[in-house]
């Protein structure tokens, strides 16, 4: 490992753990193997894995020498067969020639399946080169097998000659990942190196949290999409998103909770004030399906917060041990937060304040003035009868607003409008609902939200009669229901302004530091 960590230290900033970055490289041709080298190296990679199954035609003498000659990175030499996800199909002789070529014109790393580990030992005959590490791999492409399964993998692993253990399964649930992580842990306890993924989107805590648990290295792409298993976050995301280079053991850990979640731009808030406040912790997507399971099974303290988005809002509250009196009226929460002293779940809501406001200030920006709220006497009607649906009716409620629900399931609507005390209107009677002028209509739903950015929850024509209107919606962040309003003539307040807006609360429950709202607007005003 001396060799790659000493390779790395120029240029990086600040670093607080050892986990390499391995930049998969995967081309055609030996040129252009050669060029993703130095574009690894000028992104901040600390060792390229180089895919010699991948490339068109291959020379083992010629290639090989090129490859570790001009690579200005340690080296990683995979040659992966198609029966363990690989591009390769020939003979294993070929293969395990062309392997121990790579050990002996000075390759730091080769990678060997567990499978064919054994084979490959014989074919060596004891003549391993002392500077080339052996990583014996294994890949399983449908799930993750138990602990104890895991356990007796890494035994065989070691037993096949590893110099570093390498594993990757596949999340089923994001719930997968903690055993991988008791394994690391383990492992890392008696000094075994240990490369550790799940993939897919569900795995993706396991590809940033390795440094927490001591893990050997993690992957990262040059480019979004081109990887070399399910759910590589790109370099750059490693290192600017998730400040990959600041995690170490005492790291927090935070992140926002739904399904989906990959569009949400909270980690790239958090993160990033964060790391301007010196406060160790890092803000992950986690891509949930099952909450209570999610909560039991990160139970740690280590795990210290969360952000809550569609479709958990309401279950989440059902699960905290202690609730806001706000988030209780309104029936749903958006931030959990871990108490350290005893590790119980205290729930809040953040939204209600957040769109509240911002409606507010759009109101005030259109000419309304005053000591009361420019909503007291309003119709505002909320779109959505979920978590965020019952915030805002909560917040435009307790402002003076007469509210409205509408819902695609009129029961739902009826429910909410009957606790709060307004008038329950289907989705499709909002085409011909105008009782008066001048007033506000909220959309909480997803509807409209990326990749479905054709969709409306009402019909351009029907937003004559709204003073402003808001989408909670905030990629895009002109939706085309805001598009659609403003050619009409009304104000509209983006899902962005929301966003901001009920962060700052929550950054200060995570951290117990103040938000930093102007680096929160700077940082949002680019979307």
């Amino acid at each position: 490992m001396e060799i790659a960590v000493e390779s790395m230290a120029s240029g990086v900033g600040m670093r607080k753990n050892q986990t390499l970055i391995c930049a998969p490289l995967m081309a055609d041709t030996v040129d252009q193997v050669v060029n993703l080298m130095h574009k690894s190296k000028a992104t901040g990679a600390d060792i390229v894995e180089i895919r010699l199954d991948h490339l068109k035609s291959f020379d083992p003498h010629s290639d090989v020498e090129k490859l570790i000659k001009e690579c200005p990175l340690p080296t990683l030499f995979t040659y992966r067969p198609i029966w363990e996800g690989g591009q390769y199909d020939g003979d294993e002789n070929t293969r395990f020639n062309a392997l121990q070529l790579c050990m002996k014109l000075g390759a730091d790393h080769i990678d060997i399946e567990l499978k064919a580990a054994n084979e490959f030992n014989k074919f060596l005959n004891g003549d391993k080169p002392e500077k080339c590490k052996v990583i014996v791999s294994s890949h399983n492409y449908d799930s993750t097998p138990s602990s104890e399964e895991l356990g007796n993998l890494v035994a065989r692993i070691q037993t096949a000659g590893a110099d570093i253990v390498k594993f990757a399964t596949t999340a089923v649930d994001i719930t997968d990942v903690a055993r991988v992580f008791q394994i690391t842990v383990h492992c890392q306890s008696f000094q075994v190196p240990i490369i550790a993924m799940v993939m897919g989107e569900r795995g993706l805590m396991s590809r940033i949290l390795c440094p927490k648990f001591g893990g050997y290295l993690t992957f990262g792409t040059l480019e979004a999409g081109k990887v070399s298993a399910p759910g590589q976050p790109t370099i750059e995301q490693l290192l600017n998103l998730y400040n990959f280079r600041l995690i170490d053991s005492d790291t927090k850990v935070f992140g926002i909770i739904g399904k989906p979640v990959s569009h949400s731009k909270s980690p790239k808030l958090y993160n990033r004030a964060f790391r301007e406040d010196g406060f160790n912790g890092v803000f992950l997507h986690l891509l949930v399906d099952d909450l209570p399971k999610f909560f039991d099974t990160y139970s740690s303290p280590d795990f210290s917060g969360f952000s809550c988005t569609i479709p958990h809002k309401e279950v989440a509250l059902s699960r905290c041990d202690e609730v806001d009196p706000v988030a209780k009226s309104i029936g749903a929460v958006n931030c959990v937060i871990r108490r350290p002293n005893d590790g119980k779940l205290f729930g809040c809501n953040t939204d209600y304040i957040g769109a509240i406001s911002a409606i507010e200030d759009g109101l005030r920006e259109n000419g309304a003035s005053g000591p009361v709220s420019p909503l007291a006497g309003k119709l505002f009607v909320v779109i959505g009868a979920g978590g965020a649906g019952k915030a805002l009716a909560y917040g435009a409620k307790e402002k003076g607003a007469r509210v409205v629900i509408a819902n695609r399931t009129y029961e739902r609507a009826k429910e909410l409008a009957d606790i709060i005390g307004g008038q329950a209107l289907s989705l499709a009677d909002l085409e011909s609902f105008h009782p008066e002028s001048g007033m506000i209509l909220a959309n909480t739903t997803s509807i409209g939200m990326q990749p479905k950015i054709e969709e409306t929850p009402v019909p351009k024509e029907a937003l004559r009669h709204y003073e402003l209107v808001f989408d909670a919606v905030y990629t895009p962040k002109i939706t085309r229901l805001l598009g659609e309003a403003q050619e009409v003539g009304a104000k509209i307040v983006t899902g962005v302004e929301m966003f901001i807006g009920q962060a700052y609360e929550q950054y200060e429950r995570f951290t117990g530091l103040p938000a930093p709202k102007q680096l929160f607007k700077e940082i949002m005003g680019d979307h």
